[in-house]
């Protein structure tokens, strides 16, 4: 997969496809909001796998009941790339058989 850097107008049209992901500095974000802990917990793990198999990873943070996901491509010098938003699209695939809103 290619990492050049997007442009600043790709980006937004990308996130225009992605609801509740925005752009904060140099990299895409979302937090999700889930049930509980528990459910907040399984959704990071999922992520993990998602990102193992991308060999793409993310900055995750959870919380109580939160997941925060935040992306750049470091091997591309912490730009915005395609392996940004397939890493998000992905997440995005799975967040709702989480409880994730």
């Amino acid at each position: 997969m290619p990492t050049e850097p997007l442009s600043q107008k790709e980006i937004e049209d990308r996130l225009r496809e992605l609801p509740g992901w925005s752009l904060t500095d140099d990299r895409i974000t979302r937090t999700y909001r889930l049930g509980d802990h528990f459910a907040a917990t399984a959704l990071v793990v999922h992520v993990a796998r998602i990102q193992q198999e991308l060999n793409h990873h993310s900055d995750l943070t959870l919380g109580y009941n939160t997941v925060a996901v935040s992306v750049n491509t470091h091997s591309a010098g912490g730009v915005i790339t395609e392996k940004d938003f397939e890493l998000a699209e992905r997440v995005e695939a799975v967040a709702p058989g989480h409880g994730a809103g």
